[in-house]
């Protein structure tokens, strides 16, 4: 069964592929009807408070770098699989920078051109997302390095026999 964001909710973000993905800032409380994520990938310099579903914390201070980029890698692209069925929300403290930063290698994964994330999330979930000259490098970064890891895929894949 299906169970993702209804697209018209605030900070709903749809990728090329129909995926919805929920964008959100943690130091702004859930308004009291909105539902919760089944599963949420929190982007912060500390742990983040204990909540009742699912989560993967990746270390992210405010304004930087994921700590472990490797980690981060594997996270997102957990988390765009998980979209397909599943709602999925990604947050930091105020929502725009790591988040946007996020947002955009999940566009990224979806098939958007790594030098066209950025205002892809900046167009379809905040117009300030992704802050910092070095967020803006990571996701062009990260776009080429999913570009080699798909064509390093399609080389090993067993020829016909």
């Amino acid at each position: 069964m299906t169970d993702t964001w209804n697209p018209v909710d605030p900070g709903v973000l749809r990728l090329p592929s129909g995926r919805l993905i929920r964008g959100r800032g943690l130091r702004r409380p859930l308004p009291p009807r909105a539902p919760a994520p089944s599963y949420a990938l929190y982007l912060l310099g500390r742990q983040p408070p204990p909540v009742s579903w699912e989560f993967t914390w990746i270390r992210w201070p405010d304004f930087r770098l994921p700590a472990d980029r490797a980690a981060a890698r594997a996270a997102l692209t957990g988390a765009w699989e998980r979209a397909a069925d599943e709602r999925v929300e990604v947050a930091c403290g105020g929502g725009r920078g790591r988040t946007g930063t996020a947002l955009a290698c999940l566009a990224v994964l979806d098939g958007v051109p790594g030098e066209e994330a950025v205002e892809f999330v900046r167009r379809h979930y905040h117009p300030r997302a992704v802050e910092t000259p070095w967020q803006k490098r990571y996701v062009r970064d990260f776009a080429g390095a999913a570009h080699s890891e798909r064509r390093m895929t399609r080389r090993s894949a067993p020829g016909p026999k």
